[in-house]
């Protein structure tokens, strides 16, 4: 158990070479992490209770965004029951939920919080092993879900990820940097760092969004004791496939950050002003539950110039080019991700990022060096006939797609806001937003289209660049 097939330093140097998603097989075997099953943390959390999402099994042709989610706070051992089907569910927090109509994901569970009073159990989780010295448990997130557990499609704006599946089996569909304008990028719902995708890609729409055709999607089935490694700006859609799932995951920062904190600086500052900006009776859930609040301009305006501050450091320090690089360097101060308003960092102190659509291919010479086998197994793209999420794509209706059996990141400083579930649970799980509805024939462009154009992850790259030229001039 003790013999890896990989040495820290060269786990490390795979890591920050590959460009392509692969998963590590034989690294984990003595990490005391992988008897973290449900049962076992529930009897470490004693009935602390954590918040739950909630959504629906069946599939639409409308990603479930967090903002059309319930959710409810529970013990994992009201989870574990509800999740087996047992009676005494029928007057606890899950009682509105019919298991066989409704998932349940506690998803972005920072281990260093909900174990705060238990910090010996950080030394469970051994990033030092994939060569990041002094990363455990403290530095990495906990997922927790039932089957059909998922998120939409998206992008984290930040690093790369590894991800060490502990309990039952996850299905991740990943699709290149190269794939984004097939993916039909969006900012809304609106969450720091994450840039999601308009498509549902477990039942695309290919009417509405016919370009998805072409992208490539690359599956694996994550089974318990490997560990996924998720390039930078890699999409992925990820579900649970097996009745409880457990995965904990770590973000590593990389040197390409910098500029991408100016990037979603600029995108904060024009969602939050032209969002602010509509009449709020519309009931346009345009602020994902992660999301407090609307920022002012003026602190959007702060983060902006402590963005551009932080970055012109870096670069002259480093003397780096100012262009966007495949930054393969770690930096050795631990990155902030997703939530992070959960974890209470401070906006200076966070690194934000974004994507950039011509990511490079790694080159075939350099795919020969990397030791490929049994211990580290690429994940290959699909043939284009199962691309779209392993299904047969039937080109009369995107209605037509059959499915197979997701994931995502980023946030600034404050708490997580709790969503008031509705006294109807059927109808606070069928809210969506208005203007993903599949059935709005719209002739007039509305707001979110505009924004869809304006911070589009090309365009906010060019702003960002002829930002950063004004302030060297």
């Amino acid at each position: 158990e003790d013999v890896k097939p990989f040495t820290p330093e060269k786990t490390k140097e795979i890591v920050m070479s590959l460009q392509q998603p692969a998963v590590f097989c034989n690294m984990v075997g003595n990490w005391p992490a992988l008897h973290w099953n449900v049962e076992y943390l529930s009897a470490v959390l004693e009935g602390k209770t954590i918040q739950f999402r909630l959504g629906l099994k069946t599939v639409d042709l409308v990603p479930q965004f967090e903002t059309s989610c319930s959710y409810v706070e529970a013990t994992l051992e009201e989870f574990l029951a509800w999740s087996c089907g047992q009676p005494s569910c029928l007057s606890g927090p899950f009682s509105c939920y019919d298991y066989s109509k409704y998932w349940a994901y506690a998803d972005y569970k920072y281990i260093a919080r909900i174990f705060e009073d238990k910090p010996e159990i950080f030394q469970d989780v051994r990033w030092s092993d994939f060569g990041f010295p002094g990363r455990s448990g403290k530095e990495s997130t906990l997922w927790i879900g039932s089957e059909g557990a998922n998120t939409p499609c998206h992008l984290d704006s930040y690093g790369c990820n590894l991800v060490l599946q502990v309990q039952g089996r996850k299905r991740w569909h990943l699709f290149p940097p190269g794939d984004t304008s097939f993916l039909y990028p969006t900012r809304i719902p609106y969450e720091e760092s994450s840039i999601f995708s308009k498509v549902n890609v477990a039942n695309p729409d290919l009417k509405r969004f016919p370009e998805f055709r072409n992208s490539t999607a690359h599956v694996v089935t994550l089974s318990p004791g490997q560990v996924l490694f998720v390039p930078r700006h890699w999409w992925h859609y990820v579900e649970s496939i097996d009745p409880v799932t457990v995965s904990i995951n770590s973000w590593i920062e990389l040197d390409a950050d910098h500029e991408a904190r100016v990037e979603e600086a600029i995108t904060r500052m024009l969602v939050c002003a032209i969002k602010s900006a509509e009449n709020p009776s519309d009931g346009d859930l345009w602020l994902n539950p992660t999301e407090v609040e609307a920022t002012s301009h003026e602190i959007n305006l702060q983060y902006l110039n402590k963005a551009v501050s932080a970055y012109l450091k870096e670069t002259s320090v480093s003397g780096q080019a100012s262009s966007s690089s495949s930054g393969a360097k770690q930096r050795t101060n631990t990155s902030c991700k997703r939530k992070r308003r959960e974890a209470g960092c401070e906006p200076e102190s966070c690194t934000l990022l974004t994507q950039e659509s011509d990511f490079p291919a790694p080159k075939a010479e350099e795919l020969q060096k990397i030791p490929f086998g049994p211990h580290l197994i690429q994940v290959l793209p699909q043939s284009h006939k199962t691309s779209v999420v392993g299904a047969v794509a039937v080109e009369s209706d995107g209605r037509d797609l059959l499915h197979e059996n997701e994931e995502h990141f980023g946030k600034l400083q404050c708490k997580r806001k709790r969503l008031l579930m509705s006294n109807d649970c059927e109808a606070a799980a069928h809210q969506m937003d208005s203007d993903c509805s599949p059935c709005t024939s719209q002739t007039a462009l509305s707001t979110n289209d505009l924004l869809d154009c304006l911070v589009n992850p090309r365009v906010i790259s060019l702003v960002a660049q002829l930002l950063l030229e004004r302030m060297r001039v």
